[in-house]
């Protein structure tokens, strides 16, 4: 029998069911933003492209064992300062983020299961460290799989590597292959490339979309998006989520 991968679809009996099997549970936390991604995506891409990393890697833990993974509810609000004055950038302070982070790990765990991981897409750098904070002081038994991490960037596109990658090839790829009905088609094909690295203006202190020139806030090429792009960035954001919960309990990547 396949055991349901949402936790949000569990009854409580299931649920008690499947903390009580012989394998340890861990509960993947997909989160993002509301935020603008261009006038071809939509608000909640970060968090479309957080679930989609935990979907696929439900499917790796199966593989691997001895862990059972569930995807809890997802956290769709961060700290979104960047994209200011845009229509749909809606930002919450980075404590009250924090603690309510804090407070789901907390109360997955108080249910027994093993090892909570929040799985990240929102880059932002001020939310970024509002996520990492959430885990302080709980050991082992939390993680953070965000692809911010160096040896989990190195894995993926080239133009996630450059900065320039809001809304562009890499997370459009993505979009079209997890929610395509959430892609404006029409719309991003005709887009030209902006290439304008974000993490390059945030070094030189540049922390507006619109200080940074991204007239729609997007940087990048949506254009030249795939399915088939996005099917394989979709399976190294799960390889990520694997590895950052595997290394975290102590058992081989």
């Amino acid at each position: 029998m396949t055991t349901e991968k949402f936790l949000a679809r569990h009854t409580t009996a299931s649920l008690r069911a499947l903390l009580d099997a012989k394998k340890p549970v861990v509960a993947l936390v997909p989160i993002g933003s509301t935020e603008p991604h261009g006038p071809h995506l939509a608000l909640g891409t970060d968090v479309v492209i957080s679930a989609a990393a935990c979907v696929r890697a439900t499917e790796l833990f199966a593989k691997k064992g001895p862990l059972t993974a569930v995807i809890a509810p997802a956290v769709s609000y961060g700290v979104t300062d960047c994209a200011q004055g845009f229509a749909g950038a809606v930002s919450v302070p980075a404590a009250a983020l924090t603690a309510y982070l804090a407070a789901i790990c907390d109360g997955l765990l108080a249910q027994g299961i093993r090892h909570v991981c929040l799985v990240n897409n929102h880059l932002e750098p001020a939310h970024d460290a509002a996520v990492r904070a959430a885990v302080a002081g709980r050991g082992n038994q939390v993680s953070v799989a965000c692809p911010l991490t160096k040896k989990w960037a190195r894995t993926l596109d080239a133009e996630f590597k450059s900065g320039a990658c809001h809304a562009g090839l890499y997370e459009t790829s993505i979009m079209l292959a997890a929610a395509p009905e959430m892609v404006d088609d029409a719309v991003r094909g005709v887009l030209p490339p902006v290439p304008i690295s974000l993490s390059k203006q945030l070094d030189a202190g540049v922390t507006t979309f619109a200080a940074m020139g991204m007239e729609l806030a997007y940087a990048g090429d949506p254009a030249a998006a795939t399915i088939e792009e996005g099917e394989r960035m979709i399976l190294r954001l799960a390889e990520m989520v694997v590895g950052e919960v595997r290394e975290a309990l102590g058992l081989p990547t």
